[in-house]
């Protein structure tokens, strides 16, 4: 298997999305894997520092906000980012998030001369527009890249990374599945070329 089935494992794992929901896309090993996995849900994690954490939960909950429907607070994504970066991510892809990470604070002192956990919503969101337009010539914001920030031959910078792991996290979880994504148990066919209307919203799973 090869390193984004792993990945795409490893949503499911840790989102709370069974695998059945989400069959029609899986490979026949990456279904034996994750019939055989143990409870990955329930492994504890202690790989960030609490102001790591905090900092990935505010960032997390400016990219996906509570609306009308749940935010990535609420659906435990700073968690699924967490286990992905300390388990999942490779040497040189960890070392990315972490080295994005660890200059927030350096980045926070010279925006706004204030500490990170002084910093309000609008001046964290000031720092996520400051590293978004930094990477924008990354591969990762080409239009229709199906690569990701996690590609074999392409290693994304953090703010890439963040926000790819976000959605990732958010929508695999019960909460993204259930809550913002239409979602319907009973077993159906998948079609992809189902139209929407505007204020539609996507099916978490397959859809007839």
């Amino acid at each position: 298997m090869n390193r984004r089935g792993f990945l795409e494992c490893a949503a499911l794992l840790v989102g709370g999305v069974t695998a059945s929901q989400a069959s029609f896309s899986l490979t026949d090993e990456q279904k034996v894997y994750l019939a055989t996995a143990s409870d990955y849900v329930a492994s504890e994690v202690d790989f960030f520092t609490s102001d790591q954490r905090e900092l990935i939960t505010h960032f997390s909950e400016i990219i996906i906000p509570e609306t009308q429907t749940p935010g990535a607070k609420q659906a435990g994504t700073s968690r699924f980012i967490e286990l992905m970066v300390a388990d999942w991510l490779n040497d040189q892809e960890r070392e990315i998030f972490m080295s994005g990470l660890e200059s927030i604070p350096s980045i926070a002192f010279n925006s706004y001369s204030k500490r990170v956990g002084d910093l309000s919503e609008i001046e964290m969101l000031g720092i996520l527009e400051t590293l978004e337009e930094d990477a924008s010539d990354d591969p990762w914001y080409a239009f229709a890249n199906t690569t990701g920030a996690f590609g074999e031959d392409h290693k994304s910078p953090f703010i890439c990374q963040l926000k790819e792991l976000t959605i990732w996290g958010f929508f695999t979880s019960e909460v993204g599945a259930k809550q913002v994504l239409r979602y319907s148990p009973m077993p159906m066919s998948f079609k992809g070329d189902i139209p929407l209307k505007e204020d539609d919203s996507a099916w978490a799973g397959r859809n007839s």
